[in-house]
């Protein structure tokens, strides 16, 4: 395992280097394919934008909110019991700006500089950095393709269980697209039980199974409650993004602390938005299987396309991701990125900056259309990439 605290040095956004070089073959009148960053191009439903807007017209929604309205709270309810078989109280439910911003910062409610969390190596870069914010040290943990990207509960040292405050776990997983079974859950919680280690998973991707599985949530396992939260998010399942609504769910204790926290630095969620999060929520639900459906499509046109000129790339299990390996031939995934978007126009992200246990792998997000996934096919096949 690999330990590192905050202030370690830290490699440049890899976003922003592909952002500028985007920008200057689209100056020089390049067609690019950009699938590097994971914002869906699919619509929101037509009653949750109303939503918005209707409440958006009364001046008497523009003031703090502070906390959840009870029509929110309801709303979280009936979907954890309607999709996950999950009983939530009102207290075990706590809104967020976005999973990425909750897991930012929930590990001020209890831990600092002298404690240990751990995190997936590769994984989401808000995994690790957000641990670091609190001054913590952060484990990493490895996550391998030979255990198809799950975590083996022995690459953590007995050592480093007992020290460790708390544990960071995504599945669906991005960057991997792995996902996990109930069997899996069952072990998490008999390991943080066993340990005293609080749970904190990020459940984002759970409507996004791609292998004709049920997304599970981790709290649906007994004795979840007991030993951690989970992050579930409106974003990539209601295509919903930008509003920036998601919920941190489960042990009322850490719930409680992360609520003082954040009454510290935030008003609460604006009330147009909790709108649009109920009607979301409580209205048809088509656009969950739409979604499952489109992005089904374009990995099929993606992962299907690339195996067909030689590159042996697994379909995604689930998210909106495909993770990939890179040719033999290249030293390093940014070479192969940088060599990628010079020849084709294509752009994907190295899997280095997942983690070291990234490396030799790529990502790319599923937010073109099946043709658009084709033409990038076609133009990696003729510009002899893959054949060096």
């Amino acid at each position: 395992m690999q330990f590192i605290k905050a202030g370690q040095t830290a490699e440049s956004n890899i976003f922003n280097r592909l952002d500028e070089r985007k920008r200057a073959l689209i100056a020089g009148g390049a067609d690019v394919i950009n699938l590097s960053i994971g914002t869906p191009d699919f619509q929101p439903d037509a009653h949750v934008m109303q939503a918005v807007s209707q409440a958006a017209l009364d001046p008497e929604q523009y003031k703090y909110s502070l906390t959840e309205t009870p029509e929110l709270i309801a709303a979280v309810q009936d979907w954890y019991r309607r999709r996950y078989d999950v009983a939530l109280e009102a207290d075990e439910i706590m809104a967020v700006c976005g999973s990425q911003e909750g897991i930012a910062h929930v590990g001020f409610a209890f831990a600092g500089p002298n404690d240990l969390i751990l995190a997936p190596d590769p994984g989401y870069p808000i995994f690790s950095f957000g641990p670091m914010m609190t001054g913590a040290t952060v484990g990493l943990y490895p996550l391998k393709e030979e255990n198809n990207w799950q975590l083996d509960f022995a690459d953590i040292p007995e050592d480093v269980a007992e020290r460790a405050k708390a544990i960071v776990v995504s599945y669906p997983n991005n960057p991997t697209t792995a996902v996990a079974d109930r069997a899996f859950y069952e072990r998490l919680v008999t390991f943080a039980r066993e340990h005293n280690i609080i749970v904190l998973h990020d459940n984002a991707y759970s409507d996004l199974m791609l292998n004709g599985k049920q997304g599970l949530s981790f709290l649906s396992i007994p004795g979840a409650k007991e030993v951690g939260i989970e992050f579930n998010s409106l974003s990539k399942t209601y295509n919903l993004t930008g509003m920036r609504v998601s919920f941190a769910l489960g042990n009322r204790e850490v719930i409680e602390r992360f609520r003082a926290f954040r009454s510290q630095i935030d008003y609460g969620m604006f009330y147009p938005i909790q709108a649009g999060a109920v009607a979301a929520l409580t209205g048809p639900q088509d656009i969950v299987r739409r979604n499952r459906e489109g992005y089904m499509a374009r990995r099929d046109a993606l992962c299907g396309g690339l195996r067909s000129i030689g590159w042996d790339v697994p379909d995604a299990q689930g998210t909106m991701f495909v993770w990939a390996k890179i040719p033999e031939r290249f030293a390093s995934s940014v070479d192969f990125v940088l060599e990628l978007m010079e020849k084709t126009g294509v752009i994907c992200v190295p899997g280095s900056s997942f983690g070291a246990h990234g490396e030799g792998y790529v990502r790319f997000a599923l937010v073109v259309p099946p043709e658009r996934m084709e033409e990038a096919v076609r133009r990696i096949d003729e510009s002899g990439i893959l054949r060096g």
